[in-house]
């Protein structure tokens, strides 16, 4: 029986944990883009830098390596929601890194998911560069 409910439904996206559900027909795109805006704070010196990442690019921010891995938006036509898939090292002295942050961050909501470090903060702005929605996955004949 529930099974049967819940067939009635696409999931839309999960966002902060929680599933959120659209009705089928209604149209449920996203625009993947190339590149991640950020922004930084180096605590000592009180400097704000903002800094685009190409996806599956790494660029160092201090001792931070910051790697988006996805960055998606909604079109113009909808609600606006930012939020990208990230990596973050810190490499130490010694020249080791370690992951600091692996998560999701939202663009909306800076204080959610951002990277707070003893002295630097990331937090993602904005994507860019991306061209159309995608639309999701249709099921194909046969599956």
């Amino acid at each position: 029986m529930i099974r049967a409910f819940l067939s009635g439904f696409a999931v839309l996206s999960i966002s902060a944990g929680v599933a959120l559900a659209q009705a089928p027909g209604q149209d449920v795109s996203r625009i993947t883009n190339p590149i991640a805006v950020f922004s930084g704070l180096d605590k000592v010196t009180a400097r704000i830098v903002t800094f685009e990442v190409a996806v599956n690019k790494t660029v160092q921010f201090g001792t931070l390596q910051v790697t988006p891995h996805v960055c998606y938006t909604r079109p113009a036509s909808e609600q606006p929601e930012t939020m990208g898939f990230v990596e973050v090292n810190e490499v130490t002295l010694q020249n080791e890194m370690h992951r600091i942050f692996s998560g999701w961050m939202f663009a909306d909501s800076p204080g959610l998911n951002a990277v707070e470090h003893p002295i630097y903060d990331v937090w993602l702005t904005d994507c860019k560069g991306g061209a159309r929605p995608e639309a999701p996955a249709a099921p194909r004949l046969g599956e």
